[in-house]
């Protein structure tokens, strides 16, 4: 009990001086308010005026800037926040500090468009499979080898968790299939219980229930997992088994986005064998065109 009363008092310390440094950074004409033209004592609004724009109460306000015990809803703090002009990560600090679960992550405006550095990222990455996925697990762009090797290819829908379970090219080179189905269904239910009320995620739930029975079957049963190193077994018409680690990661500049790289194991020669399924030779042997 002690600790957690010292990390409460920590935080609303850090709350306190938090707002206080956001509030001396706005001017009365960036909030949209006259100045007056009289020098103020201290840079930035004033606490009665942050309450105002902010629609609550001049009290209500001095006692959260003082870090006192008093119930705050999601619809306040953003209120705040948007009169004090934070940005996602201050706005999510500001939720954390206050004692309320952050609301999703959001990609800045200014970082909106990085797809050509993104697809340098999975080049590089050759001659090992690498794709990159949305929150709803759309297919936003993959490398050459997840062409061959996964069987990424345009025909398909673009969402790697419906193709899991309905792509019959991938099911049929999938040799860790079963084993594997169970951990990427948990997974999804620890990523969709984390946003609930997202339509994107009940979409693509009714999606894979209504077109995969063995998805709806793992799904009943509830399991939930973080998403992590998954390790999968190929099996590849040209070269055989390929045994493969997946890892998930975020990019913080755009936390919509997931990158998803496979490493070669040691395993059945695997890195060696993708190398040649890389090379002209092997191109030429592919079943399927590579993507380009």
């Amino acid at each position: 009990m002690a600790v957690a009363d010292a990390l409460r008092d920590q935080h609303r310390r850090e709350l306190r001086e938090f707002l206080r440094s956001r509030r001396a950074r706005v001017s009365p004409a960036e909030a949209g308010l006259p100045d007056g033209g009289a020098r103020r004592r201290t840079p930035g609004l004033r606490r009665e005026e942050v309450a105002v724009l902010a629609g609550v109460g001049a009290s209500w306000y001095q006692w959260l800037e003082q870090g006192r015990d008093i119930s705050v809803s999601p619809q306040v703090l953003d209120a705040v926040a948007r009169v004090l002009r934070m940005g996602d990560a201050e706005r999510r600090h500001l939720y954390l500090l206050a004692g309320l679960n952050p609301p999703a992550p959001r990609p800045a405006p200014e970082r909106q468009d990085m797809g050509a550095g993104l697809r340098r990222l999975i080049d590089t990455w050759m001659p090992y499979p690498a794709h990159i996925m949305d929150m709803y697990y759309n297919c936003v762009m993959y490398n050459d080898a997840a062409a061959f090797v996964l069987g990424m290819r345009p025909d398909i829908t673009q969402n790697c968790l419906v193709d899991f379970f309905t792509d019959p090219l991938y099911r049929s080179r999938s040799a860790s299939w079963d084993r594997n189905a169970r951990t990427v269904v948990a997974q999804f239910r620890a990523a969709s219980a984390a946003r609930p009320d997202d339509e994107g995620f009940q979409a693509l739930l009714a999606q894979l229930t209504e077109s995969s029975a063995e998805f709806a079957e793992l799904w009943a049963e509830r399991d939930i997992e973080d998403a992590g190193l998954i390790r999968k077994e190929l099996e590849h018409p040209l070269v055989g088994l390929l045994c493969l680690e997946s890892t998930a990661m975020r990019v913080p500049a755009r936390p919509d986005l997931t990158i998803v790289l496979h490493t070669p194991l040691e395993e059945a020669g695997t890195a060696a064998k993708l190398e040649w399924l890389a090379s002209p030779e092997g191109r030429r042997g592919a079943m399927y065109p590579v993507a380009g």
